[in-house]
């Protein structure tokens, strides 16, 4: 009987600055990103964001260690899983920067692996981020005539196990805080809203998502001062989800948050940098007494044994 594998798909991040270029410039050049019909247009579109944006994004990363942290987080995740999966090959392919699909594709054939289970790290299912790296996955096999069989899983956000290692998260972060004092804010990566218009079903997930875990907090007599949700990272002048978090934390007379960053598994920029560096500023400035941002899972036991349920459901 062969081997299977399980290959953890996600956006990627620079693994050094130099790669910082490649990245944006990748991910803008993604037709599930950048949603024009010519080719040309986008690759214009991707050179323009590209060269505007480079030394800023490497100055950002520069201020994490000169990288983003999600590759080593990922690379933790998958050696646990490695170790309570003995019956398959783990691996991991990021969208827009190393490791790539071809060389997980590749090690999938030189090792006679026809079972393959993908798991994009993504709760909630988008055009921007599921079908985006599943397209990506598929597209490369197709081109290395991979013939095996690929089992997808879409989404997430509804796992009771997943939910509860979200509540546990929470916790975690808390600490000592009487909850009564605190405002929760659920911070997701915002979308344009065109994209939601022509469909994606994201923010309805997310939605649906926060609903979820209020009901878990209330089991465990969690009880915050509000709970709120808002989104992150908007990028140009188009119009895109909202409230944003700024806006959001702008608009409390309660200078007490924990933001919960619901829309990411694995910890990256957007978490390390964008809320735990920029936001709290943010909060600084505006007065906050207290503003903590809880861990993603990241390699948590707990999601070990939560990828390995969905795994075998």
């Amino acid at each position: 009987m062969k081997q299977k594998a399980l290959v953890l798909l996600n956006m990627g991040g620079p693994n050094n600055l130099d790669e910082v270029k490649l990245f944006l410039s990748n991910m803008f050049n993604d037709k599930n990103i950048i949603t024009v019909k010519s080719s040309l247009l986008r690759r214009f579109i991707a050179v323009m964001i590209t060269t505007s944006r480079t030394k800023k994004a490497q100055a950002n990363y520069a201020k994490l260690g000169g990288k983003s942290p999600l590759v080593g987080y990922t690379q933790q995740l998958v050696d646990k899983l490695q170790k309570v999966m003995p019956d398959y090959y783990v691996s991991f392919a990021m969208r827009y920067t190393p490791p790539f699909c071809e060389g997980v594709i590749r090690e999938l054939q030189a090792k006679g692996i026809d079972e393959v289970v993908l798991l994009p790290l993504y709760p909630h299912y988008s055009t921007t981020t599921t079908k985006s790296s599943v397209e990506d996955f598929m597209d490369v096999a197709k081109a290395l005539r991979y013939k095996g069989n690929i089992q997808i899983i879409e989404r997430f956000y509804e796992d009771e196990a997943y939910n509860r290692l979200l509540v546990k998260k929470i916790k975690e972060a808390l600490g000592e805080n009487d909850p009564s004092s605190m405002e929760l804010i659920f911070s997701a990566h915002s979308l344009p809203q065109k994209i939601i218009a022509k469909g994606d079903p994201y923010q309805k997930e997310i939605t649906l998502h926060v609903g979820l875990i209020e009901n878990l907090l209330k089991e465990e007599n969690l009880h915050f001062k509000a709970i709120h949700l808002a989104y992150q990272s908007k990028l140009g002048p188009v119009k895109w989800l909202e409230p944003s978090l700024e806006d959001t934390l702008k608009s409390l007379s309660n200078k007490n948050a924990l933001i919960v960053p619901i829309s990411f598994t694995i910890d990256n920029s957007e978490t390390e940098f964008e809320l735990s560096q920029e936001y709290a500023e943010v909060a600084h400035h505006l007065g906050f007494e207290r503003y903590l941002v809880a861990k993603c899972p990241n390699d948590d036991d707990a999601f070990v044994e939560c990828i390995k349920y969905l795994i075998s459901y």
